[in-house]
């Protein structure tokens, strides 16, 4: 599922925008939810903190002394892959906007139509060039910087994130090919995402995740799993313990 964060310090637009948005959501058959509405950059900031934002829309200038630039600047740092469209009632922005590596720039006041263009395109651009989203057999779609592992249960495959899972009649053969580099298999039953690792118990063969999340790692595959911490190839620098 495309998270979607709206900013802008007019409460009418805001509130406009997201019924727009949604509309053309359930038009489409998109699988996306707007999981923000903030008028101010703190409510932004605040919830990059410990959510993530595939994309972004918000105004540039802000009632405020951070512009929406500042904003844009800020979250491309903690995440190169979110999708930033700005809004404005100002063309002289328009130019600056795309800096910070804009997917799209939309003046105001925004039609409907040109809203649905955008949302499209995005929406294809997802689908065709940026392999880090899966799409399920339900045409869901699931970022995978959000997956801690993948479960296998009989004929279906589950993939558990913090904030909930996502089931899918398919198999780990199906789907091993369109995963990223960062996935490896650690057990029969379990793909692991290296880069949510908190944790290695290596007498228990428990790998650990945030949200008290855990899988295990089989005898068959442990010597391949411990080549992560030897090699260094995962980027959330997880512990390899010993009790």
């Amino acid at each position: 599922m495309l998270n979607f964060a709206l900013c802008d310090d007019n409460i009418a637009i805001l509130n406009k925008l997201t019924k727009s948005l949604e509309s053309i959501f359930i038009k489409n058959d998109i699988d996306a939810k707007i999981s923000l509405k903030a008028s101010t950059p703190d409510e932004i900031f605040n919830f990059a903190k410990n959510n993530v934002i595939d994309v972004l829309i918000l105004d540039i200038n802000l009632k405020s002394t951070i512009s929406g630039c500042d904003i844009a600047d800020a979250i491309r740092k903690k995440n190169k892959k979110v999708y930033i469209i700005f809004l404005t009632g100002h063309l002289e922005y328009a130019l600056l906007a795309y800096k910070y590596k804009t997917f799209d720039y939309l003046p105001k006041p925004i039609s409907d139509e040109r809203l649905e263009e955008t949302i499209l395109r995005l929406a294809e651009d997802i689908k065709n060039a940026d392999s880090r989203f899966l799409k399920l057999s339900n045409n869901t779609l699931i970022n995978e910087d959000n997956i801690n592992f993948i479960k296998k249960e009989g004929m279906k495959l589950v993939f558990c994130t913090n904030i909930r899972n996502y089931e899918t009649y398919s198999s780990f053969s199906k789907i091993e090919h369109c995963l990223s580099d960062n996935f490896i298999r650690c057990h029969k039953s379990f793909i692991v995402n290296i880069n949510k690792i908190a944790q290695f118990d290596a007498n228990d063969n428990l790998v650990l995740f945030e949200q008290g999340l855990h899988c295990s790692v089989g005898a068959k595959y442990k010597n391949k799993f411990l080549e992560v911490f030897k090699d260094g190839n995962y980027t959330n620098n997880p512990k390899c313990v010993n009790k």
